[in-house]
């Protein structure tokens, strides 16, 4: 186990650095001065000196060339420092630990909301191959796959919130109002959005998994001694079948963390996406890089974390051994 942890840290360690590499390199490289605002009068009341921006730079580390500023930027993270946000003057990490629970809470939801929906589909999907439900079932997920996740987002607010007015279209809670009902309004729409992709994924999973499972011989052996076919599928088929489904679950939380981004932006949602867009949009360049590497470092910990599961929910794995 030891060795396994070990090896994967350094994994972990190396994707980390190539990412932050790749990241800085884009952001160096894009048009643009990051201290734009500030050479003509706006939230500062006046335009600043050649000698105000010079330290201005030297203070955000913006002097010397790429391999200098990507080495100080790297020293400062690695001790905790992101750096300020040029926009806001904030903390980056401060602002991204300020956004992270209304992500996370999406995030959440939306997985939980997947997996649910997804189980019991792809179990149906599996039983019952090339059947009338498999075909319904595999072409909803087609759908799930394919669907943009901004288009599906403008319909159900068009159809939930302009014409039927049950749920709200935007924001995270209503003026005024501080009950859990009020968020859990506001929370639906974004949930069935960013669950959608990871939905029709798991129930592809699922299904296949199911197909392959009712063909081994411990299933024959259950029918054999007259054990019900639901007792089957949910006391043994169904652990076997969540085995790979457990790494797509953390390879997932990419996909998540990007997603957001769409939809937190449709729908308002005050969480990290937000945030991202608003520092793209006004080349917050310490934010885009700040939330670019606490993306990364999601995603790298959920595979990790998906890995610890699969080698203790199969015993058959061993973990750390060759």
């Amino acid at each position: 186990m030891k060795k396994f942890v070990l090896k994967r840290f350094l994994q972990m360690a190396l994707v980390w650095i190539l990412v932050s590499m790749f990241a800085f390199a884009i952001i160096y490289f894009a048009p643009g001065d990051p201290l734009y605002m500030y050479m003509t009068p706006g939230a500062t009341g006046h335009k600043l000196t050649e000698a105000e921006l010079q330290a201005m730079r030297e203070s955000l580390g913006l002097t010397g060339n790429v391999f200098q500023q990507y080495a100080a930027w790297a020293q400062k993270m690695m001790h905790g420092n992101w750096g300020i946000s040029i926009q806001t003057k904030e903390n980056v990490l401060s602002l991204i630990l300020g956004k992270l629970p209304c992500t996370m809470g999406l995030m959440g939801a939306s997985m939980v909301l997947s997996l649910i929906i997804a189980i019991p589909l792809g179990l149906i999907a599996g039983t019952h191959k090339n059947k009338l439900s498999d075909n319904i079932i595999s072409a909803l997920t087609y759908v799930g796959v394919s669907m943009p996740a901004f288009w599906l987002g403008i319909m159900l607010v068009i159809i939930f919130s302009m014409q039927l007015q049950w749920l709200p279209s935007s924001g995270m809670r209503s003026i005024g109002v501080n009950t859990t009902w009020d968020l859990v309004k506001h929370a639906i729409m974004p949930s069935i959005v960013l669950s959608m992709n990871n939905m029709a994924v798991f129930v592809r999973y699922i299904r296949s998994n199911t197909i392959t499972q009712m063909e081994e011989e411990y299933v024959l052996t259950a029918v054999s001694k007259g054990i019900s076919k639901k007792g089957i599928m949910y006391g043994q088929v169904l652990k076997n079948c969540m085995l790979p489904v457990i790494t797509v679950v953390g390879s997932r939380f990419g996909t998540l963390v990007t997603g957001s981004f769409i939809v937190e932006s449709v729908f308002n949602w005050p969480g990290l996406g937000t945030l991202a867009m608003s520092a793209i949009n006004n080349r917050d360049y310490p934010v885009v890089m700040g939330i670019t590497m606490f993306s990364c470092t999601i995603l790298l910990l959920g595979n990790f974390l998906a890995d610890i599961l699969y080698g203790f929910a199969d015993p058959r794995i061993k973990i750390g051994k060759e």
